[in-house]
């Protein structure tokens, strides 16, 4: 099982349905020294906002979400539904668990 540390649209229950054709149970965690901005993706109906997180290194700035267990195969999932936009990289949360996290690519 992989660890997925969320903290945008993959914590909703509808995504998560429409992802993964389930709703995930996890436990809320903080990542440290990291902020969300916000990015703009062009989609079939025009230009949409979303969360990404950026390093900063400084902890004070602090990133709530929620962890959850999953398979290779539902990370892989994850991976398409997010896209060019963001990259998978793994953190350490506040708890010292390691997660799986999405970031911004550039």
């Amino acid at each position: 099982m992989e660890k997925l540390f969320a903290y945008g649209t993959l914590k909703e229950k509808d995504i998560q349905e429409n992802i993964f054709g389930r709703s995930l149970y996890g436990t809320p965690d903080r990542l440290i020294g990291f902020v969300i901005n916000y990015i703009k993706i062009e989609e079939e109906f025009g230009i949409a906002q979303y969360p990404i997180i950026v390093a900063t290194e400084n902890p004070d700035d602090i990133v709530t979400g929620i962890v959850y267990e999953i398979s290779d195969q539902d990370l892989n999932l994850a991976d398409t539904y997010e896209g060019l936009h963001y990259k998978r990289m793994e953190v350490t949360l506040e708890s010292n668990q390691k997660a799986w996290a999405y970031l911004v690519t550039n």
